[in-house]
């Protein structure tokens, strides 16, 4: 017998969820089909590529990671991974800006802990006490309370207030578009908490780590480095799923308004702005606040729990200039803002140099992020005094003297999930809640990881889960409220 199931959302998680169910439909013993109901009329989220006068402009995310397999392996069963690249070699350094000014990252920076002292000791990011501070760092006292810890709380604790300000601010919060007073620590980089409880120290435990990946990489020759892009842009991967999941499976410009169960029928009822579909199973990738709506009249307290995950909005300003009109060498990946220095931006890719193939040599393509929830006001203007603002800090940090060729402003109202303390805490008892819905799997960025791979991995895995309960068939499938 056919089961039917029902994928909501047509962004990366929902799109590994419906490619795994085909997957699972074509090699397990259950006939599957699979409907995907998107509201908007294209598939991939934020993820979107554009070509224009011969560049290849990111308006979303231009990578992923691999140490989170999940990405890589559902590339590699595509067909994909000739066509994975790795960023230039040339362009391996990190910019920040200290007083007004690009310095350069002090290299060995495992995201807010140094493990090379030479490099921090001659940088100019940190003052003398600074770097005395985090020299101090392994006589820290452990932790003795197990609960959870804002990130700021964390590292002013064991490495001090500049790197906080000058390290972890910027390349932590900036990528939850986050306040790190308020965002979770267990949440987003657990590695550290369990460093310090296990080494007592996260400057050993991020040195034994990077020992741990080299030896790895010697053993096993891995091919990838730790982050990767696919040549023609990410939205490549959002065709070849959409190739792979088959004609008839996904509905555009269909929104979902709500959620029931129907007891006649034992089904799910799915009422959509333009029918009523009936369903077996149903994995809900919209973020989580988008959820909400259609999940308040089946369970209320779920969709209260669910409401209370705040969002931040932000803004991607990509920027074309000719190369001649920029005085910087550009010669790394692109730069990140503590939010001291009170810029209106949060970083900037220098995208023709990170990847090969974005822009013809003449050009620089530069790709800019402003907002979160540091800076929520700047997204109350238009694109263009948004854009106005974004190009005089370039002007002032890159040397800019000429006009953009080029610019795209594409805004992410309220895109960004915020997790701050206590969110796993809530993940839980939302997960606990699902479970009288043993047919009901909720998915992607809102939970547990707002990346690429983390979205797949959980599309993936909601639909291993409603399969394999769909399969043994365990007990009673119906709800437990019907």
């Amino acid at each position: 017998m056919t089961k039917h199931i029902i994928v909501i959302g047509g962004g990366v998680s929902g799109l590994a969820a419906a490619h795994r169910l085909t997957e699972l439909g074509h090699t397990g013993s259950l006939d599957l089909r699979v409907t995907l109901l998107e509201a908007s009329d294209r598939l991939g989220g934020v993820i979107a590529t554009e070509h224009a006068d011969d560049l290849l402009i990111e308006l979303g995310p231009d990578s992923y990671i691999t140490d989170k397999p999940a990405a890589l392996r559902l590339c590699e069963r595509l067909g994909l991974a000739d066509r994975l690249i790795a960023p230039q070699q040339g362009a391996l350094k990190l910019y920040t800006v200290h007083r007004g000014k690009l310095a350069s990252l002090p290299e060995g920076f495992l995201l807010m802990a140094p493990t090379r002292v030479g490099s921090v000791l001659r940088s100019p990011v940190f003052s003398w006490g600074g770097k005395l501070r985090m020299a101090l760092e392994p006589l820290v006292p452990r932790r003795v309370d197990d609960g959870d810890e804002s990130l700021a709380s964390f590292v002013r604790r064991r490495l001090g207030r500049e790197v906080l300000e000058r390290v972890a601010q910027p390349l932590i919060g900036g990528i939850y578009a986050s306040d790190p007073e308020a965002l979770s620590l267990a949440a987003t980089m657990p590695r550290f908490p369990e460093m310090e409880r296990t080494y007592g120290s996260v400057i050993t435990g991020t040195r034994r780590a990077q020992k741990r990946r080299a030896q790895a990489t010697d053993e096993t020759g891995a091919r990838w480095s730790l982050f990767v892009s696919i040549d023609g842009g990410m939205e490549v991967l959002v065709r070849r799923i959409e190739e792979a999941v088959g004609a008839g499976v996904v509905r555009l410009g269909e929104t979902v308004r709500a959620l029931g169960w129907n007891p006649d029928t034992h089904q799910w009822r799915v009422d959509t702005s333009r029918s009523e579909l009936e369903a077996d199973a149903v994995i809900c990738t919209l973020p989580a606040d988008a959820a909400t709506a259609a999940l308040t009249t089946l369970d209320p307290k779920l969709a209260g729990e669910l409401q209370a995950i705040p969002f931040s909005s932000t803004a991607t300003v990509n920027l074309a200039y000719r190369r001649g009109d920029v005085a910087h060498p550009l010669d790394g990946y692109g730069f990140v803002v503590p939010h001291v220095e009170r810029r209106k931006i949060m970083a900037c890719t220098f995208s023709s140099v990170k990847y090969a193939g974005r822009a013809p040599e003449d050009i620089a393509l530069l790709r800019c992020f402003a907002g979160g929830a540091l800076q929520a006001d700047l997204l109350d203007q238009s694109d263009e005094a948004l854009e106005a603002q974004v190009r005089e800090d370039l002007e002032a940090l890159l040397g800019i003297s000429g006009a953009p060729t080029l610019s795209r402003t594409t805004r992410y109202v309220d895109g960004m999930p915020q997790y701050n303390v206590g969110h796993l805490d809530r993940v839980e008892r939302i997960e606990t809640r699902l479970r009288q819905f043993p047919t009901l799997a909720l998915a992607g960025k809102s939970y547990r990881g707002v990346g690429i791979a983390d979205c797949i991995n959980t599309g993936e895995e909601a639909a291993e889960r409603i399969v394999q309960r769909l399969t043994e068939n365990r007990g009673d499938l119906r709800p437990a409220q019907s």
